[in-house]
């Protein structure tokens, strides 16, 4: 790293902006970012971007070879091809200017234009302005060489096809020059940008299936990720160039040790579930037996607890590795049944805003359950009314489940939703105490979808709401 020396003693500081600050010691310049706007202008996909980088070198190749070609071939031709005729056209002018008479002159006018290659008429009509087309640009060198070679000239008309009309002034009236336009410029000097340019866009387009083919494995991999980080383990076969073999190897190996992993912790928590549920049966058979004392009620209860406590560690440990089908759900159908299941275990939850027709989506059915129902179960907990609705936006469904319980300031949202945090303080604890375990479940099932899980004020009901975005 390189500093920058320090200031001499005998060194003035460099003075402040006016009305500025005054700042001590070394400000050193910092690189300037790259402008906001070029960001969104930029292709995003892997597709565009590559295509960008192959058209953007072919384009300006283009413009530099055009400019080139239009410059020695368009201007450059074009004036050595108009002097070499204007020799020869000044030739027959100083004649007829010598002429002793008019139809001497015109006689010479007529002689001379067989060998010159040129048609004369003297005199005759001229055209007496310049005309020349808008795309016409080896016409205006024409037009610049011929006056500034030739003296008298009254006009060059270049709007005929292939044919050019000289005026010029002579002593016996106005004469007209009319030869070919080829002897002035380069034939058909068009046709090599054209066939340039026809063949930049072939060989872009060839470079381009090439490079498409060797893109796709990526975009597979890509996909396979994705769809894996949903909770969807996909076909995935490595293919293309030998890096992208390599990290595709590299993620069916990730992908198949965390398979492993969570086929291994179903097994644990299905051993851990019948051990410990065991003794606990055992122990409500024998409190069964005993009288019912103060005791032996409470001793119930903290086993009733201790299972409800169980019950919830399991099934945030579980997560969702006993739902691994993903399927095809209807939002608004699955989330007025599960509605309609609250209401009948007696909770009041109504539906609010649902969409007349909403596209399908592809989850987990049970999971997605499960999770709205702890949201739901929170808001029954904390509040008297829970609404449950739906948005149907463009890239995600929103299950909206609102109460009008105390809510959580906004300071405590992300508190909220980790594993085991109880926010006393902030939610009513008269209904019963949970374990911090439903929001943390309900955002643990919103990440397997690709989604989240966001925390705001119900401005209808006062209190919590729990918007949970699943992707489709």
């Amino acid at each position: 790293m390189t500093s920058l020396p320090a200031p001499s003693p005998n060194e003035n500081p460099p003075s402040p902006a006016p009305g500025g600050p005054r700042r001590r010691g070394i400000v050193r310049a910092l690189p300037r970012s790259r402008p906001v706007w070029i960001k969104r202008w930029l292709p995003r996909g892997l597709y565009g971007r590559s295509l960008l980088i192959l058209a953007v070198p072919v384009i300006a190749l283009q413009i530099v070879i055009t400019a080139m070609v239009v410059q020695r071939l368009y201007e450059d031709v074009t004036d050595q091809m108009t002097r070499s005729l204007v020799s020869g056209l000044a030739s027959i002018l100083s004649d007829v200017e010598g002429s002793a008479d008019a139809l001497t002159a015109a006689r010479a006018a007529g002689d001379l234009s067989e060998a010159a290659g040129v048609s004369l008429l003297l005199p005759a009509e001229t055209p007496t302005r310049d005309q020349v087309e808008a795309t016409d640009i080896s016409g205006r060198t024409v037009i610049s060489t011929l006056r500034a070679q030739l003296e008298g000239v009254r006009g060059v008309d270049l709007s005929r096809d292939r044919l050019v009309r000289l005026g010029l002034d002579t002593k016996w009236g106005p004469m007209l020059v009319e030869f070919d336009r080829r002897r002035v410029s380069a034939s058909n000097p068009h046709q090599l940008i054209v066939l340039m340019a026809i063949t930049g866009v072939l060989m872009t387009g060839i470079a381009f299936i090439f490079l498409r083919n060797q893109l796709k494995p990526i975009k597979r991999l890509a996909q396979a990720a994705e769809d894996f980080g949903r909770g969807r383990s996909t076909p995935y076969r490595p293919s293309g160039a030998s890096e992208v073999r390599s990290a595709g190897a590299a993620f069916l190996d990730m992908r198949a040790r965390l398979e492993r992993q969570m086929e291994q912790r179903t097994m644990m928590l299905s051993g851990v579930s019948h051990d410990l549920r065991t003794p606990l049966t055992r122990m409500k058979l024998e409190l069964a037996m005993l009288p019912e004392e103060e005791e032996t009620l409470a001793m119930a209860r903290d086993i009733t607890e201790m299972e409800r406590l169980i019950d919830a560690f399991l099934a945030f440990a579980r997560g969702d590795a006993q739902d691994s089908e993903v399927e095809v759900l209807e939002p608004v159908a699955f989330l007025t049944a599960l509605q309609a299941r609250a209401e009948r275990a007696g909770q009041p939850v109504t539906l609010g805003d649902m969409p007349a027709v909403a596209g399908s989506l592809k989850a987990r059915p049970g999971a997605l359950g499960r999770a709205i129902d702890n949201l739901v179960g929170n808001g029954v907990r904390y509040g008297n009314c829970v609404e449950v609705s739906l948005t149907d936006g463009d890239g995600a469904v929103v299950f909206s489940v609102e109460d009008d319980g105390p809510g959580i300031p906004r300071e405590r949202r992300d508190e909220a939703l980790r594993p085991f945090a109880r926010l006393d303080p902030a939610r009513n604890q008269d209904r019963g105490s949970g374990v911090g375990l439903g929001l943390a479940i309900a955002a643990d099932v919103a990440r397997s979808h690709g989604g989240t899980l966001r925390l705001g004020e119900s401005e209808r009901l006062g209190g919590l709401k729990a918007d949970l975005i699943i992707p489709r």
